[in-house]
């Protein structure tokens, strides 16, 4: 019995068939956008010392 497939599985299924580095570009895109090392503690407290306070409002000349 064949079990009922849409057409964007069977559109996707065709894509990966045509393009089998499809899976792995998409992995290293998502390594290189989301996929980040851990937090150094030190870089953390360097960062929050060297903020620069912002005025409460900003398009004043004062």
């Amino acid at each position: 019995m064949k079990r009922y497939q849409s057409d964007f599985t069977l559109f996707l299924d065709q894509l990966k068939k045509n393009k089998p580095e499809l899976d792995q570009n998409q992995q290293a895109g998502r390594a290189l956008l989301w996929d980040k090392s851990p937090i150094n503690p030190d870089d953390v407290r360097r960062d929050a010392i060297a903020k620069i306070k912002q005025r409460a409002y900003v398009y004043s000349n004062d």
